[in-house]
């Protein structure tokens, strides 16, 4: 009888160090996605974000204002500018991404 009370003592100190974990993740990709948005002149210079598979799409104000190195730190593998919009290439974090956006907006 004892032995199974350890046993949900060390299942419930495990469930809540991964809380604390995800929690934690979260909030890092959260504050991930305020860089971006300076690194891309800010909230009021982005007019549309989409994203599709890899790609992270962003139609902007005035692309004079981004900051292309600082968007390469953040992970992007790639940067792609056409007239005044970006395709940047994310990985799997796109759709995560612009969700984040759409909800700071």
């Amino acid at each position: 009888m004892n032995q199974i009370w350890q046993y949900i003592i060390i299942v419930v100190v495990l469930i809540i160090i991964s809380l604390i974990v995800v929690k934690l993740r979260k909030k890092d990709f959260s504050s991930e996605v305020n860089k971006l948005i300076q690194y891309l002149g800010g909230k009021d210079n982005i007019i549309n974000a989409e994203y599709n598979m890899s790609r992270f799409k962003v139609i902007l104000k005035d692309i004079t204002k981004v900051n292309k190195d600082g968007i390469t730190s953040l992970g992007a593998q790639g940067i792609v500018e056409i007239d005044n919009q970006l395709k940047i290439i994310f990985g799997k974090d796109s759709k995560q991404l612009k969700k984040y956006i759409d909800d700071m907006m």
